[in-house]
């Protein structure tokens, strides 16, 4: 793994309350693989000591609401920022301040001041050019409920990215349309998938000739999937299907460890975890000024829907559409 540069000492000197003793605990719905080297640089560089516990997003955001004001965690990194939202309106996570805030892109922010994305990624069809044209591919999300693609397609609608994307375009679209969309869908018997891994993989193998993901699960599993895989933006400029979301980190209200707490989000928003995200990961940094990995294309040459944070992040009514539609 790649060492980086210590993180400018000047953001330390604003924490001058936090002592090298402290240790802060963690639920991460980022999985330790992807998140952990840059927890342990954390400690290296601070003497702050990470205790993290990994599970889904889902998973730990009911745990904390559970524990509500009991809870043991001090900050909570979340997969998909619409679990952050629920949280919020429960008022377990603590207001962030605008200096922080503010070193991150619009895009990537609560407008409430609550959580902070720490990484973006766009969400993409995948398929496999071996098997499939690209220019067969579906030019507007909307066409995904064509007949053609039945037992076609592959998706995961307990992720919580696909439960952020349906969010929006319940925002998009309207409640009635979206529903009437996701019927269509299903009556096409799409491939149910448990995450987005795994479809990349069954597109690569020919079980499914269409996949609908987020974009850096191709470039992780690229040595297993070779030429036999590739994402595609839809053509359609600021179609439905062109969403950039956010992972979050926010700081849970109740902690006594605020200061450690705020030292970390600061981190992970630095030039250098905003690199490793880019290099690493393969996502899309949230810090202005970072480069994305040259396997990545760039933000601008996505057609993204115009999408607010609060769309992405309402998901409560999504939540009770989804198990209406037996979807949950």
């Amino acid at each position: 793994m790649k060492r980086w540069i210590p993180f400018v000492t000047v953001m330390l000197a604003l924490f001058q309350g936090v002592s090298a003793g402290d240790s802060l605990i963690v639920y991460s719905g980022r999985g330790e693989a992807l998140v952990g080297p840059l927890l342990e640089q954390f400690t290296r560089q601070t003497g702050i000591e990470v205790r993290a516990t990994y599970q889904g997003t889902p998973a730990l955001a009911t745990q904390l609401l559970a524990e509500g004001r009991d809870t043991p965690a001090d900050v909570i990194l979340a997969q998909d920022a619409g679990y952050l939202a629920v949280l919020v309106k429960r008022d377990l996570l603590a207001p962030l301040p605008a200096t922080l805030l503010e070193q991150v892109d619009p895009r990537f922010r609560d407008r409430g001041g609550r959580w902070i994305g720490t990484s973006g990624r766009a969400r993409v069809l995948v398929y496999n050019p071996q098997q499939t044209d690209g220019g067969e591919l579906p030019k507007r999300l909307a066409d995904l409920a064509d007949p053609r693609w039945r037992g076609r397609l592959g998706w995961a609608p307990g992720n919580a990215s696909f439960q952020a994307h349906v969010s929006a375009l319940r925002h998009l679209w309207g409640e009635q349309a979206t529903r009437e969309w996701l019927r269509a869908v299903q009556a096409n018997q799409p491939v149910v998938y448990p995450k987005n891994s795994p479809q990349v993989q069954a597109v690569a193998s020919g079980e499914i000739r269409v996949g609908w993901v987020n974009h850096y699960y191709l470039h992780k599993l690229r040595n297993q999937v070779g030429d036999r895989a590739t994402n595609a933006s839809l053509p359609t400029p600021g179609d439905a299907g062109n969403v950039l979301m956010p992972s979050g980190a926010a700081i849970v209200a109740a902690t006594r460890k605020r200061e450690s707490a705020l030292t970390l989000l600061q981190f992970l928003v630095s030039e250098e975890a905003q690199r490793y995200f880019a290099q690493q990961t393969f996502e899309y940094p949230t810090r202005p000024g970072v480069p994305t990995h040259p396997d990545v294309p760039p933000l601008d040459s996505l057609n993204l829907a115009d999408v607010a944070p609060e769309f992405l992040t309402d998901l409560e009514p999504t939540l009770v559409m989804l198990r209406e539609l037996g979807l949950q």
